[in-house]
């Protein structure tokens, strides 16, 4: 495999910039693996392809609104921060790895001053590629002086300033657990509504966690992919989660995975015979043709960049040649791409 086995064309006027008027209302496309055509839908006839007894596992990791947009406080200079992580740290002084943009002249030792200085990080550690290990001061509480003074940090690709909709709709409306600096977004089409309906119908839902890192829009540079190096995230799984997994594989029934970190979550945690333990930790799972899926039966996911890892993870779970003519297919019918764009179902 090499990576430009992932290449497709894709017409810029594809890329959503917006999302749809309603989650739900985005468009499906449902590709059955060996199966021959595709089909289109709308996402809410997703109810439809799932059955009782499977279970639907999503990432209910929150997106914090990560994007400061401040000055140095030496020279006044403008800079721009993404708090990435937080670092485990054992006295009262947060410390986080964060990326600075200019980074040229943010050395050791600079510090960064956002909102009037409401808050402040310190540079600590030059780290490569603009990433720097800040100690933060603030008045009050962290997650309040960050909500009231960052932009929600929507990915590159989507080319225009946050707005105040981007903070509900680049959110899954079962996020609960702060520290993703980008959103699961297969998890983006799912309404209460939709969920309640699911419920209705005998399929459960689990919760599992990761946070998403910001190392999820970086393309594959080398051709050869097993030279890429994947950035760590943090995951969760409760014993909840755990036991309904488990018991839902020994029902024979199907593990429907939400998005391409619910599929990393688990295949992280997942033993031979395809049992999960709970648990929490940091996965650089690398998932990529050929791949042998553990615990995985069904996909829910959305069209990713080319020469993604997140393409990779996707081809391996439906084939290669399969899944980019459903995406060639996809372009033809103008479907719209990336995080605010429409869904695919792998069968």
């Amino acid at each position: 495999m090499r990576t430009s086995d992932f290449d497709y064309e894709l017409p810029k006027e594809l890329i959503a910039k917006y999302p749809s008027e309603r989650r739900d209302e985005s468009r499906l496309l449902v590709l059955r693996r060996g199966t021959g055509p595709v089909e289109h839908r709308v996402f809410r006839d997703i109810v439809e392809y799932l059955h009782p007894g499977d279970l639907v596992v999503v990432n209910e990791s929150l997106v914090i609104p990560a994007r400061l947009l401040g000055r140095k406080r030496e020279t006044g200079g403008k800079v721009e921060m993404f708090a990435l992580r937080e670092l485990a740290s054992g006295g009262p002084t947060p410390r986080w790895v964060v990326l600075v943009r200019p980074a040229a002249r943010v050395r050791e030792g600079t510090v960064l001053e956002f909102g009037s200085g409401r808050l402040a990080a310190q540079v600590t550690r030059v780290l490569p590629g603009g990433r720097r290990e800040v100690e933060l001061s603030f008045e009050g509480e962290f997650e309040k002086v960050l909500g009231e003074l960052g932009q929600v940090p929507l990915p590159p690709y989507i080319d225009r300033e946050p707005e105040p909709s981007d903070r509900d709709r680049y959110q899954t409306v079962y996020a609960r657990v702060p520290g993703a600096v980008a959103a699961p977004t297969a998890g983006l089409h799912f309404t209460d509504p939709l969920l309640e309906e699911l419920a209705g119908k005998g399929v459960g839902v689990a919760r599992v966690v990761l946070h998403v890192g910001i190392g999820t829009f970086r393309p594959v540079a080398t051709e050869d992919p097993e030279e890429h190096e994947m950035e760590e995230e943090r995951f969760e799984v409760s014993e909840e989660a755990a036991l309904a997994i488990n018991e839902t594989r020994e029902r024979g029934r199907r593990v429907v995975a939400v998005g391409t970190t619910s599929v990393r979550v688990l295949e992280t945690v997942a033993d031979g015979d395809g049992r999960v333990a709970a648990g929490s930790g940091s996965s650089r799972l690398f998932i990529r043709p050929p791949y042998r899926f553990r615990c995985v039966d069904v996909l829910v996911t959305n069209f990713h960049l080319p020469r993604s890892t997140l393409l990779m993870l996707v081809s391996a779970f439906g084939g290669r040649e399969a899944v980019l003519a459903a995406y060639e297919e996809a372009v033809r019918e103008r479907y719209r791409f990336y995080s605010y764009g429409d869904a695919m179902l792998l069968l």
